[in-house]
């Protein structure tokens, strides 16, 4: 009876070392990584794209004004022929020339009344305005800008004088954005790693990541929240894309 006894005790002290053992372990387990998810680092990956217009255009607008709208539609046509004339002078093909319908504003009065020394006075204003405009693709895209300086030199020496813009149209940020996330990712990565390594660690998976709103910068279009520390492109058919995605990882 005593050996057996004895027998259960043994038995039981020994599943009792065991099962602590074990329950020692998952404790240690528990604290270790309870203690590595506070050990964590933040960077910021910065990830910038150069995108070059895939079309670009040129658009030429002029107006008239007075009190007879029949006589300034006919001279907003003579002129729109003329301008047509040169262009096409130029190599344009007629067909290659968006003519936009003639917009027309008739402030149905001919008199404003406005403050002169004190006092309201009557000033003769043109009832009706008329505008007019034009466009042209442009196939030389980095040329578009001094062919467009050169037409409007040329119109005012033929006393056709208009206002002239240049248009681009650049690719969809859609297009570029995957590219864009991924290089700020991996931005993010070298950031981490260097301090991890400056830290006696080892960077781990990522705990939380969140990306920065895309900004666009151009010589013609410039986003507040670009960056001031950002280049802005010099050629006006070029626009930088630009994002800082915000990754926390762990380190072992």
């Amino acid at each position: 009876m005593e050996n057996k006894s004895l027998g259960k005790s043994i038995i039981l002290g020994v599943s009792l070392l065991a099962g602590l053992s074990l329950l020692g372990t998952f404790i240690y387990k528990g604290l270790k990584t309870f203690s590595d998810k506070d050990r964590i680092v933040t960077v910021k990956g910065l990830a910038e794209i150069n995108m070059t217009a895939v079309a670009a255009s040129i658009s030429l607008s002029y107006s008239f004004s007075g009190d007879d709208l029949k006589s300034i539609i006919e001279s907003s046509e003579a002129k729109k022929n003329s301008i047509i004339a040169y262009l096409t002078s130029l190599g344009y093909n007629k067909n290659d020339i968006q003519v936009n319908n003639i917009d027309i504003l008739d402030k149905q009065k001919y008199f404003e009344t406005e403050w002169q020394n004190g006092q309201q006075v009557k000033t003769k204003i043109d009832r009706y305005t008329t505008t007019q405009s034009l466009s042209i693709e442009s196939k030389d895209i980095k040329a578009t800008e001094d062919k467009s300086a050169r037409i409007k030199l040329d119109l005012v020496s033929k006393d056709l004088t208009s206002t002239i813009t240049t248009n681009y149209t650049f690719p969809e940020l859609n297009s570029i954005k995957p590219k864009l996330i991924a290089e700020s990712t991996k931005n993010a990565r070298i950031a981490g790693e260097q301090f991890a390594n400056d830290s006696k660690a080892t960077l781990g998976k990522i705990k939380t990541a969140s990306q920065g709103q895309i900004t666009i910068a151009g010589k013609y279009y410039y986003d507040e929240d670009g960056g001031a520390d950002s280049e802005m492109p010099k050629e006006p058919y070029i626009q930088k894309a630009r994002v800082v995605s915000t990754i926390v990882f762990f380190l072992e």
